[in-house]
């Protein structure tokens, strides 16, 4: 079970903030970001099918991810690791990419994690929106990315 909270409706439109509260250790659900194997379990919205998760989880590692959205369409997104706290935070790019592999607009994701009462708090952060649109799509995809997080850490 998580808690749901989302702050994006009161900060600027290139701004997400979504925190939840996972019935999980800290070291765990970090773990969930750090390897692609557990990546390719909850990191696509729901009804997508991830195609390939990879991640080299290192200052100036890549993260790649590649997946199918129900009506067939390919999307494939990267970012590069700038900051990795173990257990604590983890800080990186994120870009679309078009049919040529080349990255489109990049953001910046930083990820936190607190203890709270024997589960785990997840702060997750991400700024430079071009535009409101964009924002507002991340944050439906971003939240049911988390649901299928939760999911994937309680069948473990």
């Amino acid at each position: 079970m998580t808690v749901k909270s989302n702050a994006a409706k009161i900060q600027p439109a290139n701004e997400l903030t979504i925190i939840r509260v996972f019935d999980a250790p800290r070291d765990l659900v970090f773990k969930m970001w750090s390897e692609g194997e557990h990546m390719k379990h909850w990191n696509c919205p729901s009804g997508f099918t991830m195609l390939s998760a990879h991640a080299d989880f290192r200052p100036g590692g890549a993260v790649r991810a590649d997946m199918r959205s129900p009506d067939g369409e390919v999307s494939r997104e990267r970012g590069v690791y700038k900051e990795i706290v173990p257990n604590e935070r983890i800080v990186m790019t994120h870009a679309w990419l078009d049919e040529s592999d080349q990255p489109g607009h990049e953001t910046i994701i930083t990820v936190t994690f607190e203890d709270e009462g024997g589960k785990t708090r997840m702060n997750f952060h991400q700024t430079d929106f071009d535009t409101k649109a964009s924002r507002d799509g991340h944050e439906a995809g971003w939240n049911e990315c988390f649901d299928k997080l939760a999911a994937h850490m309680a069948a473990i």
